[in-house]
């Protein structure tokens, strides 16, 4: 098995990686500073502080939105690893990914910072209960990628990766020392690593993380 194919993270690991995260980010969503700076930038170009609190919110909305969402049992799941891999733009500010991106942040800023920082920690609530009684087989619908699915807890990977991003973009923005904590930023990263494997190989990521003389593609840059 290669190292894109083999998760370091326990998949038991995940759920409460994911909680524990999306609970910190709802605790930043809302702090004051955060509602202050709303129209201002962030340190995201092209984004306020408002769109990358859509974005940060986005990542607890969605997974109830997409539990759902419909399901077709013919489709075979993406992985979290494929999910990152694939993308390969995400560098360009004028690309289809971060145009899509900005619009549905844009789109959940919109409600102002006191609704967006509301429906999170209410959303939050909701999907804690449900993750208790989800199956291990779950899958969920991939609402802005028609006719794609993932595995609940594949897909909670990727939000884990969101969290423990932006997360600190937005507490970067108002000078706020909030972060994700060490198990979803684990997570982040064991899924990461996999995805800068199955697009580069897993030499080129060993030499990213021990030659960097020898790192001609920057396999460690996913995103």
């Amino acid at each position: 098995m290669s190292l894109a194919e083999h998760p370091v993270t326990s998949p038991d690991a995940v759920r409460p990686a994911y909680l524990e995260a999306a609970a910190r980010a709802a605790v930043l969503l809302a702090d004051p500073r955060v509602a202050s700076a709303w129209a201002d930038g962030s340190v995201l170009a092209g984004m306020t502080v408002g769109a990358l609190a859509g974005h940060v919110a986005r990542s607890v909305l969605q997974v109830e939105w997409f539990l759902d969402g419909p399901l077709d049992d013919t489709l075979e799941a993406t992985s979290g690893v494929t999910y990152y891999a694939r993308i390969t733009d995400a560098a360009d500010p004028g690309s289809d990914l971060n145009r899509g991106v900005r619009a549905r942040s844009e789109e959940s800023a919109a409600a102002g910072p006191v609704a967006v920082a509301g429906d999170t920690a209410a959303a939050l609530d909701r999907v804690r209960d449900r993750l208790l009684r989800e199956p291990a087989d779950r899958r969920v619908a991939i609402l802005h990628r028609p006719g794609e699915e993932m595995l609940l807890d594949e897909y909670l990977r990727t939000r884990c990766v969101e969290l423990a991003v932006h997360t600190d973009d937005l507490a970067l923005s108002v000078g706020a020392d909030a972060r994700a904590p060490e198990a979803a930023t684990a997570v982040a990263i064991d899924l990461l690593v996999g995805a800068g494997a199955a697009r580069h190989g897993s030499l080129a990521v060993l030499r990213a993380l021990t030659r960097r003389e020898r790192d001609e593609v920057g396999a460690l840059r996913v995103l």
